[in-house]
């Protein structure tokens, strides 16, 4: 009941992250009908293109064998054992091609599901594999009753498919006992290449039904809880509170920055109490007017306390400052749409200060 009402609350797709780590433990969908298609299809290409050539093959070692047996010394057990590792040699010569035919249908089998990869995780020692408690959940669990039905099934389809086979060639295996001996071979083998054709075509088919399956299955027990997503998100953007703390300080950083700043600046250009933008032209340094430092409300307010202290022009025009707050940003240049009305109040600022000087 427990495990029915967790799974029961994760209704959540999986996340890439999920699915990525579930990958790299080595959790991923496999077909255990990929084997049987592997070694069916094998034994197809065995039967087209090898067979033939492994039968001539014997026979031609199996005649050298029993052909000349008074050519082989068997006067102690040396010559016994010499005689049976020449056997053994030239049948595992011709044995090569039929095992590296089924052994390269196997790494496919595996290697077209899922990429090749090391997973530490799997090759651990885990004592639950070995818990009869757990064995007999797998197996008389509800994974264990699927399997159980997807194998009565499968055995099914491909003994059917054998028997209607079967039943087609009856003809065939009738008049077989009126053909020469020597045709039999043949004959056996066309009729094992069309049985296996068949049952090759039959297990294609509920390999990729059963492919269907278990990504749809893997996917279904990778799914998660409204919680796990939300500790999920957590745990890869930062807590909250620490991320804000972060922000906190950063922007407490730039607010003493541009506190700092303000004496360097030439003029202050404000609303009376909600915005304020220090502004630093020098004319030998070149280029525009640079912003050294803006604020809002309490920071407008010190920046003009600052600019008054160092004797630095505060200008008020509302829809300016307005404007400019919004556009500029600190230790940057103004954008061109204000060059001209900042070029205006600079040259007002100028010509004061030559007519102040002209009159000391």
């Amino acid at each position: 009941m427990a495990e029915q009402a967790d799974r029961d609350s994760r209704t959540e797709e999986a996340t890439e992250k999920k699915i990525r780590d579930a990958i790299e433990k080595g959790n991923v969908p496999v077909s255990r009908e990929a084997s049987i298609f592997a070694t069916v299809a094998g034994m197809l290409i065995i039967a087209a293109f090898l067979v033939k050539d492994f039968i001539g093959s014997t026979t031609l070692a199996l005649a050298r064998l029993f052909g000349d047996p008074g050519g082989w010394l068997l006067k102690n057990g040396f010559d016994a054992v010499a005689l049976f590792k020449l056997v053994a040699w030239d049948m595992f010569k011709l044995m090569i091609p039929l095992l590296v035919v089924l052994m390269a249908a196997g790494l496919l089998s595996s290697f077209l599901q899922n990429a090749p990869r090391l997973a530490l995780d799997r090759i651990q020692p885990d004592f639950q594999r070995i818990s009869l408690i757990n064995g007999w959940r797998r197996i008389f669990g509800a994974q264990g009753r699927t399997e159980f039905l997807k194998g009565v099934f499968k055995l099914t389809s491909i003994t059917a498919v054998i028997l209607a086979v079967l039943q087609s060639q009856q003809n065939i295996l009738v008049d077989a006992m009126a053909v020469e001996p020597e045709a039999i071979p043949e004959l056996i083998l066309t009729i094992a290449m069309r049985l296996l054709s068949v049952v090759c075509i039959v297990t294609a088919l509920l390999l990729a039904a059963d492919l269907l399956w278990a990504r749809t299955h893997w996917r279904r027990d990778l799914r998660m809880s409204k919680q796990e997503v939300k500790d999920e998100m957590k745990q890869n953007e930062g807590d909250p509170l620490k991320k804000a703390r972060l922000r906190s300080l950063a922007l407490d950083r730039m607010r003493k920055s541009m506190i700092a700043a303000v004496p360097k600046a030439t003029l202050v250009i404000a609303n009376p109490t909600h915005y304020a933008i220090a502004l630093r032209y020098v004319k030998e340094e070149g280029g525009a007017p640079l912003v050294v430092s803006k604020g809002q409300d309490l920071i407008a307010l010190r920046i003009r306390e600052i600019a008054e202290q160092y004797s630095i022009p505060i200008i008020e025009d509302k829809l300016l400052a307005r404007s400019m707050y919004d556009s500029v940003e600190v230790d940057r240049t103004i954008p061109p749409e204000f060059y001209k009305a900042v070029a205006e109040l600079i040259h007002f600022l100028y010509a004061k200060n030559s007519r102040r000087a002209s009159i000391k």
